[in-house]
């Protein structure tokens, strides 16, 4: 079945938490570290958390507001899953923030601004957007490196033989 169209009532269900995504991106970091990104978790029609990007006050890379509302659904649900939760950002997700949805098993990404209105004022991860769109034929900025030894899957046996572990 296709997605619900203009005029629909997810259509604007979406409308109004992307509005709310962006006034959240307004209470980010203020002075010169100001970030203009927020973010919410739905679930079920409500919102479970919020975020803003807070990458200079906490001296944090990776304390983008999707990240930030992420660990705190996770918090308040109890859970590192968040399965038929949506992610309502302000802008475009960078790469990082799509794998971290993506781990976190958020069904659905809805958001505002795109990558190039993000560029155009001076928050432009198109290098990272394209690094892993074409991660065969583009040279890495970082040096990624297997060292094969001779006990290095000792940690991942003993987690599957573990009565008590926890999956994820």
């Amino acid at each position: 079945m296709p997605p619900p169209g203009p005029g629909t009532r997810r259509d604007s269900d979406d409308r109004a938490r992307l509005d709310a995504a962006g006034r959240r991106a307004g209470h980010g970091e203020r002075g010169g570290g100001r970030r203009p990104f927020g973010a919410l978790v739905v679930r079920d029609g409500e919102v479970v958390a919020a975020g803003t990007n807070r990458v200079i006050a906490a001296l944090d890379p990776t304390a983008h507001a999707e990240v930030r509302a992420l660990r705190a659904a996770c918090a308040e649900l109890k859970s590192v899953s968040l399965e038929r939760c949506w992610l309502i950002v302000s802008c475009e997700p960078c790469p990082m923030c799509l794998t971290a949805a993506l781990w976190a098993r958020v069904e659905r990404v809805v958001y505002g601004a795109d990558r190039h209105d993000a560029a155009a004022a001076g928050f432009d991860d198109a290098a990272l957007h394209e690094l892993f769109a074409r991660r065969d034929d583009v040279e890495w900025p970082l040096s990624v490196e297997r060292l094969d030894l001779p006990h290095s899957t000792e940690p991942f046996d003993a987690w599957r033989a573990a009565p008590d572990r926890e999956e994820y």
